[in-house]
């Protein structure tokens, strides 16, 4: 989509050339490589990456 930021997995934004798979996702380069990521909204990035913290739990061990 033209004009709307695409960002990494994680939350870095991707301001290269990027194409559009069959399964409607979008990857970065011009065409599929090995090296292709899979690009995400704002929106997609900032969930997964709340889900990731929440999953890692951000824990205070105290010490006694």
């Amino acid at each position: 989509m033209k004009g709307v930021k695409h960002y990494t997995k994680d939350g870095k934004e991707f301001k290269g050339a990027t194409h559009k798979m069959k399964d409607g996702t979008l990857h970065s380069g011009k065409t599929h490589t090995a090296s292709s990521k899979k690009l995400f909204h704002y929106g997609d990035v900032k969930k997964k990456i709340l889900a990731l913290k929440k999953k890692n739990g951000s824990k205070k061990i105290s010490k006694s």
